[in-house]
Order: C-alpha cells, then structure tokens, then sequence
C-alpha cells in the first residue's frame, strides 16, 4: 500500500514536469514503485532503498525524458529493473517499448512487471546488448549503462538508420562526446530538470546525420 505523502510527492512531480497522467497511468506509477520496494528488499535491484527516494530518482527520471521520446519503437538498453523504460512505456502506451538487460534477477522483476500492471507493449528480454538480434528501433535509450562511445559501438546494430540514440548522462559529458565516432553527431542536448533531485542532469541525442 502506498503511503498518501508518497502519492502526493508523485503528483507534485509530476506536475513540475507538466505531465497530466490518466488515472489509470497515475496508478499504475504507484503500483510499479510498490512491486519495484517489494522485490527490492529480496533482491537489491537498486542502491536507493525508500520508496521517498524512489520516487524522484527512478519515477521522476524517467519521466523527464517523456519529451523527447518518439518511438514508436523504443529500446532500453541496460534497463535493471526496467527503467526508464516501465515508466514511458506507462505514459505513452503508443510507444512500443524493449527492455534489455543481461541480469537475470533483472529481467524477472521486468517480466513480473509487465504482468501485473498489464504492460501488453513492453518486451522484456535478457541479453548482451552486443548479442541481440532484434529491431531496429527508432530510438535506443540507455540510462546508466555505458559511456557514450561504448553505448553506441554495442547497439548501431540495433538502430533503424533515420534513428536516434538517447544518452541519459549527468552533467559532465563533454569528455565522452569527443570520443564519438566521427560519423556519430551530437543533434540535441536537453537539461533534465527532475523534481526533488538537486543532481545535474541532461539528456543527449545523438545521430547519424547521413543517414537521416
């Protein structure tokens, strides 16, 4: 049961970031962070412990991305316990979201997920992300997974060829960008303001602009 000062947080973050979810959107969000404080008690799926730290540091991150996120066929890669990917795949049930992870106990959280919020545009699958054979994908999401030159090298398999990466990053990034391949370009760079969070935080989209 979610405690009513931590549906609230969620509200007011939410509107911060002016997102209006659908009821059923909204409590599904509280229903993802329940399972997500359950599991993580047996099976340390993530460092972050209470569901008040819970709340912007997974729910709100996510979201903050929603923005910039087209799809319609999203891939997280390294997605742990499914983020960013359970949460857009929530606001945005016209997108149709992968989630990647090689963890086994990762995954099993993913797919127990997507039951019992009825996720039916969620795929959950446990893989490398250099051994997958799927896609391709409009866009390819990576939260904490890699630094940018890897995160790309692993996935171009896996991007449609007018597609984007999207590289959730903090704020010191400049390094990882001179280490992109020449023919990988920085299109857009997006400050992510999550509520509560006082951590820098930015989204980087990147492209192949030969190809777009």
């Amino acid at each position: 049961m979610i405690d009513a000062d931590i549906a609230a947080r969620l509200d007011a973050g939410l509107k911060q970031l002016e997102i209006v979810p659908q009821a059923n959107q909204r409590d599904k969000l509280l229903d993802l962070l329940a399972l997500l404080h359950k599991w993580n008690r047996a099976y340390n799926l993530t460092a972050v412990r209470s569901m008040d730290e819970m709340v912007p540091r997974h729910l709100l991150d996510s979201a903050a991305v929603l923005p910039y996120v087209a799809g319609p066929t999203l891939l997280d890669v390294g997605a742990g316990p499914g983020l960013p990917g359970l949460v857009l795949a929530i606001l945005a049930p016209q997108l149709q979201v992968s989630l990647l992870d090689s963890n086994g106990k990762k995954v099993r959280f993913q797919r127990q997920a997507v039951l019992e919020l009825g996720l039916d545009n969620v795929t959950p699958i446990q893989a490398r992300v250099e051994a997958l054979e799927a896609g391709p994908f409009d866009q390819v999401i990576s939260r904490a997974f890699a630094s940018l030159d890897d995160f790309v090298a692993l996935s171009d398999h896996l991007l449609a060829a007018n597609g984007q990466w999207l590289a959730m990053k903090g704020p010191s990034a400049d390094d990882e960008l001179a280490g992109l391949p020449a023919d990988v370009v920085l299109r857009q760079r997006h400050a992510l303001r999550v509520p509560f969070e006082n951590a820098q935080r930015q989204l980087l989209v990147l492209e192949r602009p030969g190809l777009t």
